[in-house]
């Protein structure tokens, strides 16, 4: 009898003397090298294992919604904002639009020179479909836009993603929020009955993320959107793995604007461009 220890010693031993065991099936060799993700010689090192599971799982969570898009639209438009080095949109382009052959991935990134590199790897892919938007998300304008994501958008650039989700109409948004400082600030000067629960600087801190999240979910809500809070991946890829999954079904949620609106008059803060329903 096989103990189930020396099982999963034995699969770590494989994916440790095949890295490619943890590729999926249809993922490209060379875009993952390209990235940096594999190594030139095909090898994974523990970061970039950790880059390949956060974006792998993020990947799996965003189907539903591509596959959805590709049934309803002819050219669905999906828009990752923050891109950095567009890791998740060339992930999502190789494993989903280009197979379909239809449908558009936008990266918008503030930094040049990764806007730069970016376009160089998507013309060596033949990734004709894909398309790099130099810019800030507050200011990026473009056509309708059916799935936004925006994966560790740090601080308020979260904030902006909804807002851009919202005024491009889409029908889908996906965000890992990372760094929300903005609360933890404005909870420093706050007393009251609540105070306790940010009483200490790394309780407010956390209890200022918590609330940033709370209330982007309302807002969405607010909004209309279906709104799912769920596990990004696990703590040992990542400290900062909550994700907020939404699906818009109507215009407005009066009773989650009441919600949203009660929150803030009980607690006193409020992400600045939330402010505004």
């Amino acid at each position: 009898m096989v103990r189930s220890g020396s099982v999963r010693t034995s699969d770590n031993k494989n994916k440790s003397e095949n890295p490619l065991s943890e590729i999926w099936p249809g993922q490209s060799v060379a875009l993952l090298k390209a990235l940096h993700i594999l190594t030139h010689n095909g090898g994974l090192n523990a970061d970039s294992r950790r880059k390949l599971k956060q974006v792998q799982h993020l990947a799996q969570l965003i189907k539903p919604a591509i596959d959805t898009m590709l049934k309803d639209k002819d050219q669905p438009v999906l828009a990752d904002l923050g891109a950095g080095k567009s890791y998740l949109g060339f992930i999502l382009y190789d494993l989903y639009f280009a197979p379909a052959g239809r449908g558009q991935v936008i990266a918008v990134e503030a930094r040049p020179e990764l806007t730069l590199t970016a376009k160089k790897i998507a013309a060596e892919s033949g990734f004709d479909r894909m398309k790099f938007v130099e810019g800030k998300i507050a200011e990026s304008e473009m056509g309708a836009v059916d799935i936004v994501t925006a994966l560790h958008a740090c601080d308020t650039a979260t904030d902006e993603a909804i807002l851009f989700a919202l005024k491009h109409e889409a029908k889908f948004v996906a965000l890992v929020p990372c760094c929300q400082a903005e609360l933890a600030r404005e909870l420093d000067d706050k007393n009251g009955s609540l105070a306790q629960l940010w009483r200490h600087p790394i309780q407010r801190r956390e209890f200022g993320a918590h609330l940033t999240n709370v209330l982007r979910g309302l807002y969405l809500e607010a909004h209309g959107y279906k709104v799912r809070v769920t596990e990004f991946t696990g703590f040992e890829h990542t400290q900062k793995n909550e994700m907020i999954l939404a699906e818009r079904h109507q215009r407005s949620n009066p009773r989650a604007r009441a919600e949203f609106e009660k929150l803030v008059a009980e607690i006193g803060v409020s992400p600045e461009l939330l402010t505004f329903l």
